[in-house]
């Protein structure tokens, strides 16, 4: 059984005594019994008074010091007259650090915990316990707040690290999904796919080899190869809306538009391209853009349509856009918008506009005010009595997140609804023929026909054909361009 030195209490292991004195004894300062100083131990205590409560002089006796006992509060050699000098000059301070027990026995009172001890040497003990524990306790307590400091930094640490991974991956996710990866572009997409067609059986051999030299005669020549292309889909409708009188009450068609879909090379990113395309093949056809057109007389490949729109950006068209891309399109499976669809049109002295149709106008997040517009579009100048009217109105490129379309035409239901006519070119050449047929009961509308509750993107961009630029408003916008804000239906 062990013993606390400060109070005298029982305990039953080192382990608990040194519990008992952070507990019991911890905490206090021992205090200068005449002035309250506090003081770091016993010893700079006994210094303090000696320095700041000097005795009067001759009060000390220099050959009895090292011989006869000292007092405990001034330290002056008493001997045997001890307890006659400490109740003579400090008996007013016994109540601070001691008291008489009565029968003669001088206790003495720890001035950080208020335990008695039987003498004086006891107390300087206890006391030096006290400031040891306080101490150790001070430097386990600076220890723990630096080791969680410690911890809060790799923590930190590692969460950023974690943030950054995260952006990376994601990034990287996005490159890949709207072609910025630097993984090829058209020829190398289509060479790989006919060769995964070989591998399952899908392609002879033979046949892998020819397409691939007509593909790279076609990119050689910068022209389509023609073989997704769907024509007279334009005049097929017109015939058919003629017969037809079930619901529609009017109708207007874009002038003639070839259907283009995306192939090998660009499936999965070309849906813009092969929208320029159907725009492009309708202007060819009208003999207002001749003169923007005399250097485009053919259909140009997705590569070389590329070329055309970094030929803009050089030009100055759409800087900001340009650098989105790192002015670079040509060997890349990058998607492109109305913004590089107006900068393409624009450069070859196409007068066109944007109309950004930025939220919903209608009730269940549809835009009614879309379909609004582009009846007027195609209604303005050909407001005749006729059911159907062919106009000379090009198409329209329609833009929404992940996808674009060509506008062919609108219907007007007998109850005044209206339904858009898209080309889709996710459509592929055997569901478009089937507009072809001369027997057709309208069934194959379906992949045409979108009404206002079909399109509820939040955002959709048109871009619209109107016209032939001069040399001077072809520079002034492209000035503008490069500034460009493009005009909100409010």
């Amino acid at each position: 059984m062990l013993v606390c030195d400060v109070c005298g209490q029982a305990l039953s292991s080192e382990a608990a005594v040194r519990r008992h004195l952070g507990r019991a004894h911890l905490g206090r300062q021992p205090r200068c019994p005449f002035c309250g100083a506090a003081a770091l131990g016993c010893d700079e205590l006994r210094r303090h008074i000696e320095a700041a409560h000097p005795e009067p002089p001759g009060a000390r006796s220099p050959e009895l010091t090292a011989e006869l006992p000292e007092c405990p509060f001034c330290g002056e050699a008493a001997g045997q007259e001890l307890e006659a000098h400490v109740n003579a000059r400090h008996g007013h301070l016994l109540g601070a650090l001691g008291a008489d027990t009565g029968n003669g026995e001088q206790l003495y009172e720890c001035p950080m915990c208020s335990l008695t001890c039987a003498n004086i040497q006891i107390l300087e003990e206890h006391v030096h316990l006290h400031l040891e524990e306080h101490s150790f306790v001070e430097g386990g307590n600076i220890r723990d707040l630096e080791l969680a400091q410690r911890l809060q930094i790799e923590e930190d640490k590692q969460q950023r690290s974690e943030e950054e991974r995260r952006e990376r991956e994601e990034f990287k996710k996005l490159q890949r999904q709207y072609g910025l990866d630097n993984s090829g572009g058209y020829k190398q997409q289509f060479l790989k796919n006919m060769e995964r067609e070989v591998d399952r059986g899908r392609m002879q051999p033979f046949e892998y080899h020819k397409r691939k030299t007509d593909m790279m005669e076609c990119l050689a020549f910068g022209i389509d190869d023609g073989k997704t292309k769907t024509s007279g889909v334009i005049e097929a409708l017109c015939k058919y809306y003629q017969n037809e009188n079930k619901d529609v009450r009017h109708v207007w068609l874009s002038t003639g538009v070839d259907h283009f879909h995306s192939s090998l090379g660009d499936r999965g990113w070309g849906c813009g391209y092969r929208n320029f395309q159907m725009i492009l093949s309708s202007l060819l056809q009208n003999s207002l853009y001749n003169d923007c057109l005399r250097d485009t007389t053919l259909i140009p490949s997705i590569p070389k349509i590329q070329s055309m729109i970094e030929d803009a950006w050089r030009e100055g068209f759409d800087p900001h856009g340009a650098s989105h891309f790192n002015n670079r399109l040509h060997g890349s499976k990058a998607w492109i918008g109305a913004c590089e669809i107006y900068s393409l049109l624009t450069s070859l002295r196409i007068k066109c506009q944007i109309i950004d149709f930025h939220k919903p106008t209608g009730p269940m997040g549809t835009h009614p005010r879309l379909f609004e517009w582009v009846l007027r579009y195609y209604s303005t100048d050909n407001e005749g009595g006729a059911k159907v009217v062919c106009t000379s109105k090009p198409p329209i490129y329609l833009q929404h997140q992940g996808h674009s379309r060509t506008v062919v035409g609108i219907e007007e239901k007998k109850n005044k609804t209206l339904c858009l006519l898209l080309f889709d070119p996710g459509c592929p050449s055997q569901e478009m023929q089937k507009l072809l047929k001369q027997n057709s009961d309208g069934t194959s509308l379906k992949l045409l026909r979108k009404f206002v509750g079909s399109l509820k993107d939040k955002q959709y961009q048109i871009v619209a054909v109107d016209g032939v630029l001069s040399l001077e408003e072809k520079a002034a916008r492209c000035h503008a361009s490069q500034v460009l804000t493009s005009e909100k239906i409010p």
